[in-house]
């Protein structure tokens, strides 16, 4: 029964509220809301190890909560990436899963790449479905921060294993990947879980002339489901004289729900070292006029750093603070960090030293 003295919009008003009220007795707290209700809320993020793809996802690095998808050929860095991501996590005190799918993690090279691997939750689950079973366990228990599965080309399905060599499940992993996202996103959203998947590229069948022949595996549903989607290809071999040190790698932001996409970035991976810190900083330090850069040689400020951009890797490797001091320029001049917090961090680390 309408109550008397209320117009119609009051009236919608208030039957709004009581089934506001209705849904958070009977679901919780936040089951629904308005979204002024949850705009001061920022996105909080895990970093990837790579100043410039921080930038480039325009969070600081992957979101929590969310899905994230690394993709991109053979030896091109994915792995080594989500290890960096996984190395971050720990840094800030997070927990960390790392389900290989593939058997083929080499836990010397994760532990070069700073993964506290005594601390780090490792399974390798006989088929696809104990694969994500676990995931979706490890992400219920609400204590991970981050959970990488390597990868979707090598979740193959119970049914599939256990036939006959040459027998095909047409579309087993699709339908697999398909049932997976739908149980996985909710309960990610409310732990705050970051679930990374590792996938690998295949040729699309039939393909020819127009498109891109390239896809991935899996199905369509990581696609959809993921909040960003990282296309992860090495573009250059990189050298040290005669000798091959590692690879150039150009990294897109093919999709981005938090940000905008299609935003790229380069960097480079040295052979047991993983990303060259020292290495973006000589780019990006360059393009926003942090160095100075006259034929091979580098020069910051009126100091000379050397000739050659792996001789120049070397020396601010040896002279740590130097490097710290152009990160910050770079940080500052990028607007990450403001000037004022950065003078007081400076006058801070000098205390310390005169301490």
């Amino acid at each position: 029964m309408a109550k008397k003295g209320l117009s119609p919009q009051e009236l919608r008003k208030e039957a709004l509220e009581t089934a506001i009220t209705t849904i958070e007795r009977k679901y919780g707290q936040g089951s629904v809301m308005r979204l002024s209700d949850d705009a001061h809320q920022s996105i909080p993020f895990i970093p990837t190890g790579s100043i410039g793809l921080d930038l480039a996802l325009g969070l600081g690095g992957i979101p929590r909560g969310r899905v994230t998808e690394i993709y991109g050929p053979e030896s091109s860095g994915k792995t080594t990436l989500a290890l960096h991501i996984i190395a971050e996590a720990q840094k800030k005190g997070g927990v960390a899963a790392f389900v290989d799918a593939e058997h083929a993690l080499d836990v010397t090279y994760a532990r070069r790449l700073g993964v506290n691997t005594e601390e780090l939750l490792i399974s390798q689950p006989d088929y696809g479905e104990q694969a994500l079973e676990i995931a979706d366990l490890l992400v219920r228990s609400g204590g991970v921060d981050v959970v990488v599965i390597d990868s979707v080309a090598a979740l193959i399905p119970q049914a599939e294993l256990e036939g006959s060599m040459g027998e095909t499940q047409v579309g087993g992993q699709a339908r697999l990947m398909s049932h997976a996202m739908r149980k996985l996103t909710g309960t990610i959203h409310k732990s705050k879980t970051s679930i990374v998947f590792i996938n690998q590229i295949r040729m699309k069948i039939g393909a020819m002339g127009y498109g891109n022949p390239e896809t991935t595996s899996g199905g369509n549903a990581l696609k959809f489901y993921a909040t960003i989607r990282m296309d992860i290809r090495k573009i250059q071999t990189l050298k040290d004289k005669e000798e091959i040190v590692g690879n150039r790698v150009r990294v897109k932001v093919v999709k981005n729900k938090v940000a905008p996409p299609f935003r790229e970035t380069q960097f480079d991976i040295l052979y047991g070292l993983g990303v060259s810190r020292i290495g973006e900083l000589l780019d990006l330090g360059v393009e926003h006029g942090i160095l100075e850069k006259s034929g091979a040689w580098y020069a910051y400020g009126s100091e000379r750093l050397g000739q050659g951009k792996e001789n120049v890797r070397a020396f601010l490797l040896e002279n740590t603070e130097i490097a710290e001091a152009i990160e910050k320029d770079l940080l500052v001049h990028m607007g990450v960090v403001e000037p004022d917090t950065q003078e007081e961090s400076e006058d801070s680390g000098t205390d310390r030293q005169s301490k």
